[in-house]
């Protein structure tokens, strides 16, 4: 039988050889090609092994996608198993490989051939399709399952969701979603995903909501939904539900929580997860490492984050990355630089994100040759291409330093076009050297590339109270009433014994505003007596001097700042988070409120870390 199956000339086997040695199992698996087949399957007809010595996943991987297909063919119809069974491993091969294309070529095969495909069949195509985003191959394996009655199998039925939704084709997913008789908790978790990625948050909860139940993933793509669209206060009360329904957290939650406990300032939530990550050997993971790091850093703990950082038995580019960053936006420009060096002498390469954080750290150093060095060595040393990042960084660097008018050249001659961001940074500039002329230059830029971002607009009118041209400043009030465009209120927040309290600037609604503003009077006394004069050209008011000091006075930083020192232990350091940019009274009055408190006070303005200990801050009052 064996020889009418297929006939091939056996080859002269050697006499020093027995029958034996020839059939190793090495040699047995070793063949490569239809032809090394034939001649193995020579070699058993000779030595009278049985054919079901063959390794038949292996046969079909070398006769699939040849015109030796139907020679495998009548191998596997002669042994006793289903043919069906060895195409299959063939196909779960081939779509995990690769080139999941080809699984697509050999299912196709198979119809031609009449081998009837089963839902393992095709749940392997389906995979491949996936792997390749092919929706319109998928569509016709879900067609064949129509067509084989196996539609009723929840792993194919999911399977084809997941490729519809995963392709784009929402509309598809939604369509078998809504008739699918049974569903189960992986149904779910695909189409919240599905419209997580598209931005649909809120619907993306309501499914969650009516999930009949959930597993640990559900939460967690709930979770990460809520801190990817900003939504991190969601973020963390979810977190809450779910340790209260019983559910542990995993790797990718404690991610997920730890990016909005960054975003929130939440230290004492994210010493907790950090805690947690301990106990069940997450810190092991350098993604959860790298998140720890953003956090600490982001919280203003810079010396938790570097402890985080140098425990690392593995670091990738973001972990250096990280820490350079951090360094920088805390002001310790010299040692985010001494990182980049040690990070050089280890090999590690850097990245485009790397040198964002180093063109930052000379920026808010004034180190403008150095800043140039880096932007050349980028593309020079490792071939990255400056993106709209690195060249507001350098006009960042520019700006700030003084170089005006070389800043709007640079501007003038980007291969990008600047957007509202690039000409905000020159425009920051001008504030500080009081450049009137290529302030409005820059504000005419940004007015029609981010017309509503009423943060420019502030900073213009800034320049012109300096100047006092309070007719100007009338006309900005004008212009932002005409297009739309609404002073975004300043608020700080504070978090004591894990409650915030936010303050928002001239707020008298606190319970404990009298008392606040009580202590604020005696502080400022102690103030005066070092040398303390308000700086009342910070208020864009044309009032009275003394109208202009309450409102100074009402700064949010300056009651979230009060309220800190009323309610924490003495010697602890305040952390306090702002939505805007701090001013140049409250950064005045924080560092002599450190040296006369002997307090270390942390402040997380819209820009940077100012960390203020013994009367000095670290950006060497250059922000």
């Amino acid at each position: 039988m064996l020889l009418q199956l297929y006939s091939v000339s056996s080859p002269q086997i050697p006499p020093s050889h027995s029958h034996t040695e020839i059939l190793k199992p090495n040699l047995l698996r070793s063949f490569n090609s239809p032809f090394e087949l034939k001649q193995v399957h020579a070699l058993l007809i000779k030595t009278n092994t049985p054919l079901s010595s063959l390794p038949l996943t292996r046969v079909g991987l070398v006769c699939a996608l040849n015109p030796s297909f139907v020679y495998a063919q009548r191998i596997f119809k002669a042994l006793e198993k289903p043919e069906i069974v060895v195409w299959n491993s063939c196909l779960k091969i081939i779509a995990e490989g690769d080139s999941p294309h080809d699984a697509i070529v050999l299912f196709y095969r198979l119809r031609q051939f009449s081998v009837l495909p089963d839902d393992f069949t095709c749940s392997f195509v389906l995979k491949a399709c996936a792997n390749l985003l092919d929706v319109l191959n998928g569509r016709i394996v879900h067609g064949y399952v129509e067509k084989l009655g196996i539609q009723r199998n929840l792993i194919l039925q999911n399977m084809i969701v997941h490729l519809y939704a995963l392709c784009g084709a929402t509309g598809d997913a939604w369509l078998l979603f809504d008739k699918m008789p049974k569903r189960d908790v992986v149904t779910y978790n695909i189409m919240i995903s599905q419209l997580i990625k598209t931005g649909k948050i809120d619907d993306a909860y309501d499914l969650f909501s009516k999930m009949p139940q959930r597993n640990v993933r559900s939460w967690t793509s709930m979770i990460s939904g809520f801190v990817q669209c900003g939504k991190s206060k969601e973020a963390i009360r979810l977190l809450i539900e779910m340790e209260n329904e019983g559910h542990r957290p995993n790797e990718v939650t404690v991610v997920a929580v730890l990016s909005a406990c960054a975003d929130l300032g939440a230290l004492d939530l994210g010493r907790r997860v950090h805690e947690f990550s301990n106990q069940n050997g997450f810190n092991k993971n350098v993604h959860v490492s790298n998140t720890l790091i953003d956090m600490y850093v982001k919280c203003g703990c810079l010396e938790d984050s570097y402890r985080v950082f140098n425990a690392m038995q593995e670091r990738t580019i973001v972990s250096w990355s990280a820490m350079i960053a951090g360094f920088a936006v805390h002001g310790h420009g010299e040692k985010a630089l001494e990182l980049y060096s040690e990070m050089i002498r280890s090999k590690m390469k850097p990245n485009d994100v790397t040198f964002v954080a180093l063109l930052h750290a000379c920026s808010h150093m004034g180190l403008v040759q150095k800043g140039r060095e880096f932007f050349a060595i980028m593309t020079r040393d490792y071939g990255i291409e400056p993106k709209i990042e690195h060249y507001g960084c350098m006009v960042d660097l520019l700006s700030r330093a003084g170089l005006l008018k070389e800043a709007y050249e640079f501007i003038a001659k980007m291969p990008v076009a600047p957007n509202g961001v690039i000409w905000g940074a020159l425009l920051g500039g001008c504030k500080v050297h009081k450049n009137i002329e290529l302030a409005e230059e820059a504000i005419r830029h940004i007015s029609e590339l981010d017309p509503l971002n009423d943060g420019y607009y502030v900073v213009l009118s800034n320049v012109y109270a300096e100047a006092g041209k309070w007719e100007k400043v009338a006309e900005i009030r004008t212009l932002m009433k005409h297009q739309g465009v609404k002073k975004t209120p300043g608020w700080s927040s504070i978090t004591i014994d894990g409650m915030v309290h936010e303050f928002e600037a001239g707020d008298e609604s606190h319970p404990q505003a009298e008392e606040i503003f009580e202590m604020w009077g005696k502080l400022l006394v102690k103030m005066k007596l070092k040398g303390y004069v308000p700086n009342t050209s910070v208020v864009l008011l044309d009032v009275e001097e003394k109208e202009k000091e309450k409102f100074l006075f009402r700064h949010s930083e300056k009651l979230a700042l009060v309220f800190g020192l009323m309610n924490t232990t003495p010697g602890t350091p305040i952390r306090i988070m702002k939505n805007l940019r701090v001013c140049e009274d409250c950064h005045a009055a924080f560092k002599l409120l450190s040296a006369i408190e002997n307090r270390e006070i942390v402040v997380r303005d819209r820009n940077r870390f100012h960390c203020f200990k013994n009367g000095v801050c670290t950006c060497s009052d250059y922000w």
